[in-house]
């Protein structure tokens, strides 16, 4: 499999570090947008650089949205998933329902949509 085929460039992007959690933040939860804080405060562990760098990637991929509101300060970003966001949310699901079924009984996703990750 070579650098060129579509499998080795997603799972390059998808399969960084983090990327998963972050597309997972900004889907939880009722409102569409998400700030740069809510996101970070929920993955304690990622440090604020792979933070930025991870965003920036999922922008420039194509699956979050990003908006800046420069009339308060601090100056506020908020991001959302894209309808490619929504979508691969779907294929995270079914990656979830396979897991339990085959790998992971976890009786907290019994029911398909479990409280701790919210899909």
């Amino acid at each position: 499999m070579g650098d060129q085929c579509t499998i080795y460039k997603t799972v390059d992007f998808i399969g960084k570090r983090w990327t998963i959690l972050i597309l997972l933040e900004i889907y939880k939860g009722s409102s569409k947008w998400k700030r740069y804080s809510q996101i970070k405060n929920k993955i304690p562990e990622m440090t604020p650089k792979i933070f930025s760098a991870r965003l920036k990637e999922l922008e420039i991929q194509g699956l979050i949205n990003k908006k800046i509101d420069a009339k308060t300060f601090p100056i506020k970003s908020e991001y959302s998933l894209t309808k490619a966001g929504e979508e691969f949310m779907k294929v995270i699901k079914d990656v979830k329902q396979w897991t339990i079924k085959w790998k992971n009984y976890n009786p907290l996703c019994k029911n398909g949509d479990c409280k701790q990750c919210e899909i």
